[in-house]
């Protein structure tokens, strides 16, 4: 445990200096708020980060966001082995991508997959995750609040 501030009834005991949280967004994320406004809704990320840093002072987030798959997959070996956690929405390269789970599996960071959309209700092909078998969890289906769910599941 890390030495920082101190919660009571533990005081003596339990002390905790905040979690390191990685979220990485993969491709077409960036339009998010221009992107069918009606599936993805019209804030964006930008804008949604640092609602998500004000809610949660003691979490220490940071944000990656790339259109490009082996980007993203240096992305979760560089900080798989030194953060607390990665929240990780691969967008279209979830039901794609061997090597992104292939990427999640290696790494000792416990991952949380989010989607924005409910990929159940969408198009057949979406109903598949190669990140899934790798992850902790899963969270999708609750707009930008899966992201969320996803920091708060680190955190209980």
């Amino acid at each position: 445990m890390k030495y920082g501030r101190v919660f009571p009834p533990f005081s003596f005991c339990c002390i905790f200096d905040g979690m390191k949280l990685m979220i990485i967004n993969g491709p077409n994320l960036n339009l998010l708020g221009k992107r069918e406004p009606e599936v993805y809704g019209s804030v964006t990320f930008e804008e949604y980060f640092e609602q998500l840093k004000n809610k949660f002072p003691d979490v220490e987030l940071e944000y990656y966001q790339s259109n490009i798959e082996g980007e993203l997959i240096g992305k979760i070996q560089e900080v798989g082995f030194q953060y607390d956690g990665i929240i990780l929405n691969a967008a279209a390269y979830t039901h794609t991508s061997v090597g992104m789970g292939d990427a999640v599996k290696a790494v000792e960071t416990p991952v949380v997959e989010v989607h924005i959309s409910n990929t159940h209700q969408r198009e057949e092909y979406r109903h598949v995750s190669y990140i899934s078998s790798g992850a902790k969890g899963v969270i999708l289906g609750f707009g930008l609040q899966s992201y969320d769910l996803a920091i708060q599941s680190f955190l209980n």
